[in-house]
C-alpha cells in the first residue's frame, strides 16, 4: 500500500456510521492509502439506508472535485471538509500556539539568515494596476488579466537593467545564477465569468454557521467508533493477510461493536 510515508503492508479500514446511535451501517477494508478513491464504494453501500433527509459528513481526506462532482450527480446532500477548513474559521485562529515548540538540539534550520521573498512582500496597487518589488523598482506588466482556477490576477516581470545588478537576487529568485528577472503573478479575486467549482460550493456551505454546526457532529459521531474499537476491542492492528481476510476481520470488529451498541439500547431484552 502506497502512504505519504512511503510503501507499506498494510490496508485502510473504512466505516459509515449512524450519526444517532452509532451503528456501523457499513464497513470496508482496501489496500490502498488514498481515501479519496474510497468514497464511491461507501457510497453505493450505504445508498439504500439513506434517504433524502441524511446529511453525509466526511473527513477531508475524501475531499476531491471528483467525488464532489459525484455526490452532486446523485443528489446527496454532503458536507465534506477541505484541508483549508480551519484556515478560513475565525476560531482556530490561534490554534498555532498550542502547537509543540521545536526542540533547540534537534532544529537544523539556519539561524540569522533571512528567508526569501513572499508574495505578500510585493506592493501590488490593484486600481493602477502597478506592482512594486521589495527593492523598490516597478516590474513591467505581461499582456492581459489571467484567469487562474477561476482566480482574475496580472502577470509581472521585472526588468534586466534592475533585477540583474540587484542586491536581493538571493532573496528574490529560487535560482538567481540561472533566472535573469523576477515574475509574479499578483490575484485579484474570483473571476466574475468563472464557473464555480463543487470544491468553492462546498466551502461556500462548510462556512456558514448551520455547515460548520451540522460538520462538526461528525467528529463526536465516528471517532468514539473507532477509538472504541481500536482501543476498547484491542484491534490496534490487523493479525490476518490477503484484502479479503482483513475485509472479514473488519467487518467482524464492526459487527461486535454493534452487537454492544444494540445491547446497552435495550434490544437484548
Amino acid at each position: 500500500m502506497a502512504t505519504g510515508k512511503g510503501v507499506m503492508q498494510g490496508y485502510t479500514a473504512v466505516a459509515a456510521v449512524d450519526a444517532r446511535a452509532q451503528i456501523v451501517v457499513d464497513a470496508q477494508a482496501h489496500g490502498t492509502g488514498a481515501e479519496t478513491e474510497l468514497l464511491v464504494p461507501v457510497l453505493d453501500a450505504v445508498d439504500a439506508y439513506a434517504t433524502s433527509a441524511s446529511l453525509i459528513t466526511v473527513d477531508a481526506g475524501y475531499h476531491s472535485e471528483a467525488n464532489l462532482r459525484t455526490l452532486a450527480a446523485r443528489q446527496r446532500p454532503a458536507l465534506i471538509a477541505d484541508r483549508d477548513m480551519r484556515r478560513r474559521d475565525a476560531r482556530f485562529a490561534t490554534q498555532a500556539r498550542h502547537k509543540p515548540a521545536r526542540e533547540v538540539l534537534h532544529d537544523k534550520r539556519p539561524t540569522g539568515a533571512p528567508g526569501r521573498y513572499q508574495p505578500s512582500d510585493v506592493a501590488y496597487d490593484p486600481i493602477a494596476r502597478t506592482c512594486v518589488c521589495p527593492a523598490g523598482q516597478s516590474l513591467y506588466r505581461k499582456g492581459r488579466d489571467l484567469v487562474v482556477q477561476g482566480v482574475q490576477g496580472a502577470a509581472f516581470r521585472g526588468a534586466t537593467r534592475d533585477c540583474v545588478p540587484c542586491a536581493h537576487r538571493a532573496r528574490c529568485l529560487r535560482t538567481p545564477e540561472r533566472t535573469e528577472t523576477r515574475q509574479v503573478m499578483c490575484f485579484e479575486g474570483r473571476a466574475s465569468t468563472a464557473i464555480e467549482t463543487h470544491t468553492q460550493q462546498m466551502q461556500r456551505r462548510l462556512d456558514t454557521p448551520h455547515g460548520r454546526a451540522a460538520y462538526g457532529r461528525r467528529f463526536a459521531t465516528v471517532e468514539p467508533v473507532f477509538a472504541n474499537l481500536r482501543h476498547i476491542k484491542r484491534l490496534d492492528r490487523f493479525t490476518l493477510r490477503g484484502r479479503e481476510k482483513v475485509d472479514g476481520q473488519w467487518k467482524l470488529f464492526c459487527l461486535v461493536h454493534n452487537i454492544a451498541k444494540l445491547a446497552h439500547a435495550g434490544y437484548a431484552a
